[in-house]
């Protein structure tokens, strides 16, 4: 199969690094990938395999205006539109919101199969009104809508009939090291963009509010972002900025989950996040507010991780108290955790994406009017 896979860039990010390692899984099995960003090619944080075709548009600026805004997104959409005449792709993948307006805008009338993959929890998304209008109207002609988590594809079948749901967890390399929590040093983790959805305020609360500092344990947030001078104010504000710290990106933060033997996700939302699949996979002791979409269909509370509901400062740190004081209880869910991500093995999610292109690798007509490829088998989709 020629594959084209779009996503606004490869910069650091859960979205990116699902796409970068779908892409070098497919690349491997034999299949032609094309990976297409609006961003330049430059700046890329993660590596793709050499026979995976990189293409940059660099159509990537800011806009001062909403009617620039509409202007470059035209721009995108033409400029896609050309390339994928060219490639003619078996089948064009895109990642995230907005690149998946804009694609099943470029793909409209090609013929092609297009598939489409939401990586965050639609309920608490901000959309601007043109793009939820757009939502509405081109979801229902993409070939398959991609979600992460039943409650994910529930939000959709409400909202949008007629669109074709799959759903298929994001890929966790498999690990045979040393459980994270079973090691000695006393550092709680988390990892993330500094943004107020990862709600790493939150968890400085809950870390200043629980007996971390008198047992001599810290807390390292790994990642960047705007909210950097806000968290550290925080931290000083709570008199733990001498217990924390932000190292800011790391090109391997695996090796800073295998020293960490507790990790937090405080989000305030989720899709379904990889640095929660990394820090168990490591054999961290989890936890995490219990976001619907995205925590609480990984974590099962007590047997491989600990859930606490969302943003309840109180509870989190009443939790951490629990584990910072229990190693023996800490090596028992990092374990576990370990051991439930059989699942998320990247040749079974490899497996789940080819089963859904198989649908789409011989040509089967233009489909329904309006449609942007195939019609699909609906039944076969919506599950």
């Amino acid at each position: 199969m020629r594959l084209v896979l779009v996503i606004a860039g490869l910069e650091a990010g859960g979205a990116e690094r699902v796409l970068s390692t779908l892409a070098n899984g497919w690349v491997a099995a034999g299949h032609e990938v094309h990976l297409i960003t609006w961003a330049a090619a430059g700046a890329d944080f993660y590596s793709l395999d050499r026979r995976v075709r990189r293409l940059g548009l660099d159509l990537l600026r800011p806009s001062p205006h909403p009617l620039v805004g509409l202007w470059r997104m035209a721009t995108r959409v033409r400029r896609l539109r050309v390339r994928l005449r060219a490639l003619q792709p078996t089948l064009v993948l895109s990642f995230t919101t907005s690149v998946n307006l804009e694609t099943l805008l470029a793909c409209a009338g090609l013929g092609v199969p297009v598939v489409v993959s939401e990586r965050t929890e639609p309920g608490r998304q901000v959309l601007d009104r043109v793009r939820r209008g757009l939502r509405r109207r081109l979801y229902p002609r993409a070939d398959a809508v991609v979600v992460q988590t039943p409650a994910i594809a529930g939000w959709f079948r409400d909202r949008l009939p007629g669109v074709r749901l799959r759903v298929i967890p994001n890929p966790v390399m498999p690990l045979d090291s040393p459980l994270a929590a079973a090691a000695g040093r006393p550092q709680v983790m988390a990892l993330g963009r500094l943004v107020p959805l990862k709600g790493f305020d939150l968890l400085l609360r809950a870390f200043a509010g629980s007996r971390a500092a008198e047992l001599g344990w810290h807390l390292c947030i790994v990642g960047e972002g705007p909210e950097r001078a806000r968290l550290e104010a925080l931290a000083g504000e709570l008199g733990i900025r001498h217990r924390v710290s932000l190292p800011g990106l790391l090109a391997d933060p695996g090796r800073e989950l295998a020293r960490s033997p507790i990790f937090v996700l405080s989000s305030r939302y989720e899709g379904f996040p990889n640095a929660l699949l990394e820090a168990m996979m490591q054999g961290c002791a989890v936890v995490s507010f219990a976001c619907p979409s995205g925590p609480a269909a990984i974590v099962r509370d007590g047997e491989n991780g600990r859930l606490v509901a969302p943003e309840d400062v109180t509870a989190l740190s009443a939790v951490l108290d629990g584990l910072l004081t229990s190693p023996i209880e800490r090596v028992r869910l990092g374990a576990a955790a370990r051991a439930s991500l059989a699942v998320y093995s990247p040749a079974r999610v490899l497996a789940q994406w080819q089963t859904l292109f198989g649908a789409f690798s011989a040509p089967t007509g233009s489909g329904r009017p309006g449609h942007c490829g195939t019609s699909g088998d609906s039944a076969r989709l919506d599950r």
